[in-house]
């Protein structure tokens, strides 16, 4: 199984059981999870790979043992999130037992094409969240 069917697998089967047992997002759940991917993006961004990894799950961590690795696959698959024009956070859902969130933001990727972005993020056994993944949905250009 290659690295990229197990991080969509992951991300899926997260999505899914979110989605599954999910209820509106609770503020405190919703204002750490956008703190989160406002501080990660900000790090791909700023091209600082350690901070970047460092928002990731154990889950993720385990396909990318390396920042580096982990830098490379979101440069490649994920332009939008790794060098984003604009963006706001839209929708959250919270899992009801509160083992995660996903969180929607829309960006405006390289060339100004608009995406949806899902985060999936898992809490931690401290109680924080790390993003355990990201489904990115094109947005369709408007009829004319």
């Amino acid at each position: 199984m290659t690295h990229s069917f197990r991080f969509v697998s992951i991300l899926a089967a997260s999505l899914l059981l979110v989605l599954a047992v999910s209820t509106p997002g609770r503020a405190d759940d919703a204002a750490s999870a956008r703190d989160i991917i406002e501080s990660q993006i900000n790090a791909f961004l700023n091209d600082d790979m350690a901070t970047a990894y460092s928002f990731a799950s154990p889950a993720i961590k385990q396909i990318y043992p390396d920042q580096s690795r982990f830098f490379d696959m979101v440069k490649r698959g994920y332009q939008p999130v790794y060098r984003p024009g604009n963006f706001a956070f839209g929708r959250s859902k919270s899992a009801a037992d509160g083992s995660g969130i996903v969180q929607e933001v829309i960006i405006q990727g390289p060339g100004g094409q608009d995406w949806t972005a899902l985060y999936s993020l898992e809490r931690q056994p401290d109680g924080s969240f790390k993003i355990n993944g990201v489904q990115m949905i094109k947005t369709a250009a408007p009829q004319t």
